[in-house]
C-alpha cells in the first residue's frame, strides 16, 4: 500500500492505495483543510492514525515546482521536503511531484467516462501528450513514451510570455503590460486572469457595465465565478465578451504548447475551469484558436483534444506514480 496526496493551498486530499485495487479504487480517502495545519507532516501523521499497517511510502502532488525533493507550496507557509516528511512520519520513501505532473501521470489511466472529446483527431499511439490546466493558475505538463509506458514531466510553461494573436489581444497586452511588467499566459489564461480580461474590456469601452453587476462584483471576494456564471447564462454582454476572449487566448496557448512538445499523442485540458465551461469550449472558435499557427495548422488539426472530467486526476496520477515506484 501507498499513500497518495494532492496538496493545495485550500485543501489536502490523501488516499490509501494498493496495487491490487488500482488507482481508481482507493481503500481510504480523506480531505483536510490545509490552512488549519502548520505542516504537511501533521496532516500525514493524523491520516496514518487510521491505518493499521504502515504503507510502503508516499507519492505527493504539490502545487508548486519541485526541485530535489523540495517545494514551497503556493498560498501556504509550508516548506515541503521529502526527507523531512519521511523522518517525521516514519514512511520509508516519500516522492514529491508537481500537481500538473501528477495530472499528466493520470492520463494513461483515464477511461471514456473521464473524458469529453472536443476533437477525435488522429492520435499517434506513442506520440508526446500535452496537458494544460487552467484553474486558479495555469498549469502545464507533458508525457513522453519510454518504449514501455508514458512518463510524465513537469513544466512551468504557464509563466511564459503572452503573445497576442489578434488586434484585441494586442490592445490587451498594451493595457496590462504596464501593470505587470512581464505578462504571462497565467495572467490572462487562468481563473485569476479572468478579472484582468474583464477590466480591460470595461476600461476600453467595448462593453458597458450594468449597475447591478458592478455592485455584485464590488462585494465579491472572488470575481471569477461570478463573471463565468453570468457569461454562461448570457446575463451580461461584458461577461460573455470576457469569456469569449479567455477561450480564444487559452486556445492560442494550447496550440503553442502542443507545438512546443509536438503533442501528436493528444492534448488534455485539466483543471477546474474546462469542465465548468465545457459548452463554451465545444464551440468552433476554441479549436480554431488552437490550430491557427500558420504553416503548422494542418498538423494541429489532426491532434485530438480532450477535457479531463475526473476531479481527482492529480490524486490518481500521484497514486499511479507511487505504485509504479514500488516495482523499481
Amino acid at each position: 500500500m501507498i499513500i497518495a496526496g494532492d496538496i493545495g493551498g485550500t485543501k489536502t486530499l490523501l488516499g490509501l492505495f494498493s496495487r491490487a485495487q488500482g488507482v481508481k479504487h482507493p481503500l481510504l480517502v480523506e480531505e483536510f483543510p490545509s490552512q488549519k495545519y502548520d505542516s504537511l507532516e501533521r496532516i500525514i501523521a493524523e491520516f496514518l492514525q487510521q491505518i493499521e499497517a504502515m504503507p510502503a511510502g508516499a507519492s505527493l502532488a504539490v502545487a508548486g515546482p519541485v526541485i530535489h525533493g523540495r517545494s514551497r507550496i503556493t498560498n501556504l507557509p509550508w516548506i515541503i521536503d521529502s526527507g523531512t516528511i519521511a523522518r517525521k512520519t516514519g514512511l520509508s520513501e516519500v516522492h514529491l511531484l508537481n500537481d500538473l505532473q501528477a495530472t499528466a501521470a493520470a492520463v494513461p489511466t483515464l477511461e471514456a467516462e473521464d473524458l469529453a472529446v472536443l476533437r477525435a483527431g488522429e492520435p499517434d499511439p506513442t506520440g508526446a501528450i500535452a496537458v494544460i490546466a487552467p484553474g486558479t493558475g495555469l498549469g502545464e505538463a507533458y508525457l513522453t513514451w519510454s518504449g514501455q509506458r508514458y512518463i510524465a514531466h513537469p513544466s512551468e510553461g504557464g509563466h511564459s510570455s503572452f503573445a497576442p494573436g489578434s488586434d484585441d489581444e494586442v490592445d490587451l497586452l498594451a493595457y496590462l503590460y504596464p501593470k505587470f511588467g512581464h505578462l504571462s499566459y497565467e495572467r490572462v489564461g487562468s481563473g485569476s486572469g479572468i478579472p484582468n480580461l474583464y477590466e480591460f474590456l470595461r476600461q476600453s469601452g467595448r462593453y458597458s457595465e450594468p449597475a447591478w453587476l458592478q455592485e455584485e462584483l464590488s462585494g465579491a471576494d472572488d470575481r471569477t465565478p461570478l463573471i463565468v456564471n453570468h457569461a454562461l447564462a448570457g446575463r451580461a454582454e461584458i461577461c460573455t465578451g470576457t469569456l469569449d476572449l479567455f477561450v480564444r487566448i487559452l486556445g492560442g496557448e494550447v496550440g503553442n504548447y502542443a507545438l512546443n512538445v509536438f503533442a501528436t499523442g493528444g492534448i488534455y485540458l485539466g483543471g477546474g475551469i474546462p469542465p465548468r465551461i465545457l459548452p463554451r469550449l465545444q464551440q468552433p472558435d476554441f479549436l480554431s484558436a488552437i490550430s491557427q499557427k500558420g504553416r503548422l495548422k494542418m498538423v494541429l488539426d489532426r491532434i485530438p483534444v480532450y477535457v479531463i472530467l475526473d476531479p481527482e486526476a492529480a490524486l490518481h496520477g500521484a497514486a499511479y506514480e507511487g505504485l509504479i515506484s514500488l516495482d523499481k
